[in-house]
């Protein structure tokens, strides 16, 4: 029957249809069964790229035998307040198998979920422990992990000895100025690897395409780097190409009329975020003089080469 529990049968025809590449729309429709059926019963048996029929059907059997023996899990009052329990569970399932996907443990990823989905935005370690039925210690584990991505912070109940743990509005804001922070360190653990290795290395080169890479995903995570942010960086370029010859900070600083330390952040500015000038590039020579040239990287070695003979 449509509405009815999925048998051993459907459950294969549900897997094939996964190996085949169907959607859930189109498996569901072959099954005569409702589309969130299907997407609800991969999420809760290993994802797409993990059903397996025979799993799911043992994992179902043990699920049962568990409601029969177990009292329901109690849930925090505002969980899925005003919603039918069992639609709010499937979805926090859901969104929990979600997570893990992306690379996110089990564990926080429940934890995460059942956060998200409260209307206050926080819950104490029972509450989670009641809710996820699992030890205090795995619940502790993981707001650890959570709290090192700035997804949850502790705060204390009052008049009590307890924590709660709390999600903000702006988290995501907060992972995603992480994220872009950790991609700046990347940038500059590799810019540090080609002044090692030297750019005309294989080693090098790779290191310095890994600097540009990072340095522009860093910026474009941050909030982007545009022209007009470097316009002290673009007016050195500038002066180095009309001048025509390298020059020292020290002259490029009396030319421009500008303070030393001024050109030197602008000097650094072009150096750090290539992308400005592209595709030009600014060279600082073992000698301390400043040059500009073209981003070969730009052309592939037949068109340098013919540019060579010509």
């Amino acid at each position: 029957m449509p509405g009815g529990r999925l048998t051993h049968e459907d459950r294969r025809q549900v897997a094939h249809g996964l190996a085949d590449g169907l959607g859930y729309a189109e498996i569901a429709r072959r099954l005569g069964r409702p589309t969130s059926t299907i997407s609800r019963e991969v999420a809760r048996n290993g994802g797409p790229g993990r059903y397996r029929a025979e799993h799911a059907q043992h994992a179902t059997a043990r699920r049962a035998r568990r409601t029969t023996t177990t009292a329901p899990a109690a849930a925090p009052p505002d969980v899925g307040h005003g919603r039918d329990a069992g639609v709010v569970r499937d979805f926090v399932a859901q969104f929990a198998e979600l997570m893990t996907h992306t690379g996110v443990p089990r564990m926080p990823a429940r934890v995460l979920a059942s956060l998200v989905t409260t209307d206050s935005g926080t819950l104490t370690a029972a509450d989670l422990v009641a809710l996820l039925r699992v030890s205090p210690a795995s619940i502790s584990k993981a707001v650890g992990y959570l709290e090192r991505l700035e997804l949850v912070r502790r705060e204390r109940v009052p008049a009590g000895r307890r924590e709660r743990y709390v999600i903000d509005d702006d988290m995501w804001l907060r992972t995603w100025l992480a994220s872009a922070r950790a991609h700046a360190m990347m940038a500059d653990t590799a810019e540090a690897g080609v002044e090692v290795l030297g750019a005309a290395t294989p080693a090098g080169a790779r290191l310095d395409h890994m600097w540009r890479f990072f340095t522009s995903l860093s910026d474009d995570m941050a909030g982007g780097s545009t022209a007009a942010a470097f316009a002290d960086a673009l007016t050195v370029l500038a002066a180095l190409v009309h001048a025509g010859v390298p020059l020292d900070s020290g002259r490029l600083a009396t030319a421009l009329g500008w303070p030393r330390e001024r050109v030197a952040t602008a000097l650094h500015d072009a150096g750090r975020h290539p992308d400005v000038a592209d595709p030009l590039a600014l060279h600082h020579g073992p000698d301390g003089m400043y040059t500009v040239i073209a981003r070969t990287e730009r052309l592939t070695p037949e068109q340098r080469a013919a540019l060579a003979r010509t």
